[in-house]
């Protein structure tokens, strides 16, 4: 017998967010979160998405143990200012019992109905800056921080109720040895010539935030034309600058301005985490925090976390300066293998930009759908 029941309390919230800290216990993939973050997540008073979004969160019980959970997620702005009638999913875990998994999608798809939304798509987030999607291939590689893991018995789950592939996503990497300068050193320094650019160096995270609100609107203008890109609102901005910035090198942040110092292109470089993560176990103190930091400074592997590049400036080069600005820094600090987060399998345009790499997908992930009318 299964039963659903809606997270009301502190106590069942914690109890949501450690769920998978058990599903995972013995799996050498799964990276997990900071605790103290998911909560964060969580809390209408800490996250501004709760302005323009509602988010109910369900956990299954078997025999009085927690089973499996899922977060069914309705974003306003995308449903009145786009017309996207989406009933939204995530943080969807749960154990191999095809009861389990479709006695809580039947909680999201019945919010759907009575919200009169016309499909239910997940696994996704509340915006673009969240995990997206389930792997269906690919499941022996750790898992990047800013990414969901998940056994392959998920799929069939999804099949199971109803749900066929909305989208497809895939995860590229490549050695840094791989990078060779000849590619762009020459074009770059032509492109900041030829459109009076230059690129902004930061070895400190305070002289990054008089950029960040103008980051948030390039990329907002970057990614507009891309299937599902809910906008990030000036609230929100305040939000992600301390959730996400702190936890960059400000080294990996680069920026390209313009001659009057408008923000023309940005990319933002993660250190790899996942492995500092797993030896944190969930919690910063004691030790854990001491093991980000090392990673923070020390990890050899890095993730290319965001790229955009101003509407009039694409199709000229100007990633090319970008690269030049990375390949010093990365040669300076000994950087061996070069990730990207999951990108859709249909933007052409921003797998062109890493050709030069040869890089190799070695993962791929889709998300669900299905229609509620």
């Amino acid at each position: 017998m299964i039963t659903i029941r809606e997270v009301t309390s502190k106590k069942d919230l914690k109890a949501f967010i450690k769920f998978p800290f058990k599903l995972y216990k013995t799996s050498k993939y799964w990276t997990p979160p900071i605790i103290s973050q998911e909560l964060k997540t969580f809390d209408k008073k800490e996250n501004p998405v709760f302005r323009d979004a509602d988010a109910r969160l369900f956990l299954a019980y078997k025999n009085n143990e927690i089973v499996g959970r899922v977060a069914a997620i309705i974003n306003w702005l995308e449903v009145k200012n786009q017309d996207q009638k989406k009933m939204r999913f995530g943080w969807f875990d749960f154990i191999d019992d095809l009861q389990v998994s479709k006695a809580l999608l039947n909680k999201v798809e019945t919010i759907g109905k009575e919200n009169k939304l016309t499909f239910a798509e997940g696994p996704v987030g509340f915006s673009n800056l969240d995990k997206v999607g389930v792997i269906d291939e690919g499941y022996d590689a750790i898992a990047p921080m800013v990414t969901w893991y998940n056994y392959p018995y998920y799929i069939k789950h999804y099949e199971a109720a109803g749900y066929t592939i909305e989208k497809g996503y895939i995860e590229s990497r490549f050695p840094f040895s791989n990078v060779k300068p000849e590619t762009f050193f020459k074009a770059q320094e032509l492109i900041k010539k030829r459109y009076q650019l230059k690129a902004l160096k930061f070895t400190k995270t305070e002289d990054v935030m008089p950029y960040a609100d103008k980051m948030f609107d390039l990329f907002n203008k970057t990614y507009a034309e891309l299937s599902s890109f809910v906008a990030i609102t000036d609230i929100q901005k305040e939000y992600f600058k301390k959730k996400f910035i702190s936890f960059i090198n400000p080294e990996y942040i680069k920026f390209v301005v313009d001659k009057n110092d408008d923000l023309i292109g940005f990319a933002i470089v993660m250190p790899g985490y996942a492995k500092a993560l797993q030896k944190a176990k969930g919690k910063l103190f004691p030790f854990g925090f001491a093991h980000i930091l090392r990673a923070r400074k020390q990890s050899k592997d890095v993730m290319f976390y965001l790229i955009g590049i101003h509407p009039d400036y694409q199709n000229k080069g100007v990633h090319a300066v970008i690269f030049n600005e990375y390949y010093n820094i990365f040669t300076k600090k000994g950087i061996q293998t070069c990730y990207r987060t999951p990108e859709l399998e249909d933007n052409l345009a921003i797998q062109k930009i890493w050709k030069h790499f040869n890089p190799e997908v070695f993962r791929k992930r889709k998300t669900y759908r299905k229609n509620l009318q």
